[in-house]
């Protein structure tokens, strides 16, 4: 398929739409039917379905196959890690407690505790007994709950949530979006496999986790398709920067079964451990511009293409 170029796009309203370079950023989650064959159902989440129409994968319709992150027993896709609670449904004294603290650990029944879980859920960084044995609660705005769901007559046994609601998603009792499940074929420089003119950036590029993950593949992705459209080669960042790395990794780890399995990120698990062995994990400003400028790549994304 090589040599394969889309020359244009039907968007969701019917109208045709030119392009040299084309950037999708669909994401993996959705539509419903997937919530309902690898998860519990529609959990009525934010991405409003029923709405808005279906995810669309741009690369399937040019005929590249999808690729799917799975879970340890081999089920396609896993559950997002979190849901919201409404502030005003909250006991008055946690919830105060709740904004002072930022955070709060409450204890989970004992006969309540679900392990399995676990198992299921998108952010592997979180994957720890602790989450399972406690209810983590974070000021987010809302109230962030850090579980996939919790069923709500068990949540309104835990002291100041006896009135609890979710807001997001509505159906956080019985279940969550399922996501990875269309994940393009890309190489280095997120492009994708068999089509000359489409990046991709976030969870559409790989088994990534995080909205900085979704910005730095989404600038690179973007910054590509332009030097595409120009015929200027395509930036591919070094694995001496933690974006290169990360990229490279995730990119050749899903081509592998056990790697499938995994979710690639900064904030944890298996690809914090790998920055730290590398020298890749700094909190040092200054050593961290100096690794940059050493590959030449300072201000890289502030240089004018066109």
């Amino acid at each position: 398929m090589e040599g394969t170029k889309i020359k244009g796009i039907y968007t969701s309203n019917g109208d045709y739409e030119e392009a040299d370079a084309f950037v999708e950023t669909t994401g993996s989650t959705g539509p419903m039917g997937n919530c309902i064959k690898y998860g519990n159902g529609c959990s009525m989440c934010i991405l409003r379905c029923p709405s808005f129409g279906p995810r669309i994968s741009i690369s399937k319709c040019a005929g590249v196959e999808d690729l799917h992150g799975e879970r340890l027993d081999g089920t396609y896709g896993a559950f997002s890690g979190s849901c919201k609670l409404a502030k005003d449904t909250i006991d008055k004294n946690l919830l105060h407690e709740i904004e002072e603290k930022g955070a709060v650990v409450l204890k989970v029944p004992e006969e309540d505790v679900n392990m399995d879980k676990l198992k299921a859920k998108v952010c592997q960084q979180y994957a720890l007994k602790e989450f399972a044995q406690n209810v983590i609660l974070l000021d987010t705005g809302h109230v962030k709950l850090m579980t996939s769901y919790y069923p709500l007559e068990k949540l309104r046994k835990i002291q100041g949530l006896e009135n609890v609601k979710f807001i997001d998603p509505y159906s956080g009792g019985k279940g969550n979006s399922i996501r990875y499940l269309s994940i393009a074929p890309v190489s280095v420089d997120l492009k994708v496999n068999g089509i000359d003119n489409l990046f991709c950036g976030g969870e559409k590029s790989g088994l990534f986790v995080g909205h900085t993950e979704a910005i730095c593949t989404g600038s690179l992705a973007g910054h590509n398709a332009v030097k595409c459209a120009l015929n200027i080669p395509t930036l591919t960042l070094p694995t001496n920067t933690a974006i290169g790395d990360i990229i490279s990794y995730a990119t050749s780890k899903i081509h592998t079964k056990e790697g499938r399995k995994n979710r690639y990120t900064f904030a944890g698990a298996e690809f914090f451990n790998r920055m730290k062995e590398k020298g890749l994990y700094s909190i040092d400003r200054e050593e961290i511009q100096n690794r940059i400028k050493n590959t030449g790549l300072s201000n890289i994304f502030n240089k004018k293409l066109v």
